[in-house]
């Protein structure tokens, strides 16, 4: 093996490393933090980026152009449905008076729910 493999697999290792930490830290935010919104935040902004970093040092590690596009797709659908769910359970959430309206700085929402009214 030479030098620029393996200075390629310890990059790759140390993605996964950093993505895996990443994505910890998400699921203590969403066992520590009080209210749904920001449980939302911190189950979406980590863990997305936690995966990209572990599919990204998984890519390095393979090299293969088919596991690329692969780890290409997984990449792709999980930017686009961790936001939208998110998204969705935090709007349910609002909807279901779960959300405490007074720690909210801006309630664009409400407009938009009061006028249809």
């Amino acid at each position: 093996m030479n030098v620029w493999l393996q200075l390629l697999d310890t990059a790759g290792a140390l993605l996964v490393l950093i993505g895996a930490a990443i994505s910890l830290l998400g699921v203590i935010g969403m066992l520590r933090l009080p209210d749904v919104l920001s449980r939302s935040h911190a189950a979406t902004k980590p863990q997305t980026l936690g995966l990209i970093l572990v599919l990204a040092g998984v890519a390095l590690r393979l090299r293969s152009g088919m596991d690329l596009a692969t780890l290409g797709l997984i990449a792709f659908f999980q930017m686009l449905t961790g936001p939208v769910a998110s998204h969705l359970v935090a709007r349910s959430a609002y909807r279901t008076g779960q959300v405490d309206h007074g720690e909210l700085l801006f309630d664009e929402l409400d407009e938009q729910l009061t006028d249809g009214k």
